[in-house]
């Protein structure tokens, strides 16, 4: 008798550190005259007009930006719909700290209130000589800049994380609630590694870790893409005094992406017609980092996007990577995840190289996925559901 097929162990979940969801936002984080409010006035001017959000208001420092793909492009061409819809992200225009903010220095508590409010950050560093731009502290020097404004952010956390570990240790130490044990072991690694000097998104926690970390909503614990902000002269020329300062750095402690862009020159191609701002670039032998920037804004919030085609749309579906295909259909309509049969899947890579969903066909490309299918970022979908799934028996 043949023996039985061990049943195959489920790879478990790596869990995401950071809010879960698709409305999430970004925000602009540095000190004063960094450039902040002019990379948000280029963004603004890229922004989908408020009205396409009847549903929803648009504070005067917040834009949702269209994340520019040339995917999506290729496919409304391809596809002429009568309606389009991208993937968009949503930014959130922060004052500019100050040394002493943990402590209520500058506008303090209001600002790390609005930067817990958001999901990650965009660290606006000033690389930049100007007498007429007087810095906060005086002179330029990039990395004592980030280091002061993540100073602030550890010591934000470190009495949010201690005054929650105080209160949990003594619910257990007292014997109100044991059950509460492992959080409190959590939080005390939480709080070690803060008094440290450390920030909590550099260390590798375990799932259940994350878990107790995603509820706190810790400030250092949010993804940072760094925007060095160079003059405009630096740019084209490319090169400038600061920036390997500024790498070096992140490499020795964060690891996270540094982005030199010009904020002034961004300004002027956006205020230049279509073909004055081409033949710029193409004298300059430059381009915008504008669309990087917004691209790499969108991946630090842990979000993908999957897309739906016909002749009547094509749309972007924003969801959170890792995400299975049930729950992908859910985004379209509840009853897509509750009557989910499976989903027909061909990537846009292999769509755009063998030329269409027959000729996906005819090679392999083009595969029906069940419930296990994890969505990968620029999969072409259609879903098979039972429509009756959703209505209650009456």
């Amino acid at each position: 008798m043949p023996a039985k097929k061990a049943a195959k162990e489920e790879k478990p979940k790596t869990m995401i550190l950071g809010r879960p969801g698709t409305n999430l936002k970004i925000g602009i984080v540095g000190l004063p005259n960094v450039g902040k409010s002019t990379f948000f006035n280029v963004v603004t001017k890229s922004a989908i007009p408020a009205e396409n959000f009847p549903f929803c208001t648009i504070d005067p420092n917040i834009a949702k930006v269209e994340v520019p793909d040339a995917r999506f492009d290729e496919l409304v061409k391809h596809f002429k719909p009568t309606s389009i819809v991208r993937a968009d992200l949503t930014v959130c225009d922060i004052a500019g700290l100050v040394k002493g903010a943990s402590e209520g220095e500058g506008l303090g508590n209001a600002f790390l209130s609005h930067i817990s409010a958001c999901d990650a950050i965009f660290h606006m560093v000033r690389c930049f000589d100007d007498a007429e731009i007087v810095h906060v502290e005086e002179t330029v020097d990039p990395v004592r800049d980030i280091e002061m404004i993540n100073k602030e952010l550890i010591l934000k956390d470190l009495e949010k994380v201690t005054a929650i570990y105080d209160k949990t240790k003594t619910l257990v130490d007292r014997g109100i609630d044991k059950t509460k044990k492992a959080e409190v072991e959590y939080l005390g690694k939480f709080k070690e590694a803060l008094e440290a000097g450390k920030m909590l998104r550099t260390i590798q926690w375990s799932n259940k870790e994350v878990e107790c970390l995603n509820t706190l909503l810790c400030l250092t614990a949010k993804t940072q893409v760094f925007l060095c902000n160079m003059s405009k002269k630096d740019y084209l020329r490319q090169k400038n005094k600061y920036l390997p300062k500024v790498k070096e750095w992140l490499d020795e402690n964060t690891g996270e992406i540094m982005i030199p862009f010009s904020a002034e020159l961004e300004m002027d191609l956006l205020n230049m017609d279509d073909e004055t701002r081409q033949k710029f670039l193409e004298e300059n032998k430059t381009k915008s980092m504008l669309e990087k920037i917004i691209k790499t804004g969108f991946s630090a919030l842990n979000l993908q996007y999957f897309f739906t085609c016909g002749q009547v749309e094509v749309r972007a579906w924003t969801v959170q990577k890792e995400t299975k295909a049930p729950q992908c259909g859910g985004r379209i309509h509840t009853d897509f995840e509750k009557g989910f049969i499976c989903a027909e899947v061909m990537n846009y890579a292999d769509w755009k190289e063998h030329g269409g969903e027959v000729a996906c066909k005819a090679v392999g490309k083009y595969r029906q996925q069940g419930r296990d299918y994890v969505m990968q970022d620029g999969d072409i979908v259609l879903f098979k559901v039972n429509a009756g799934a959703g209505l209650k028996k009456k």
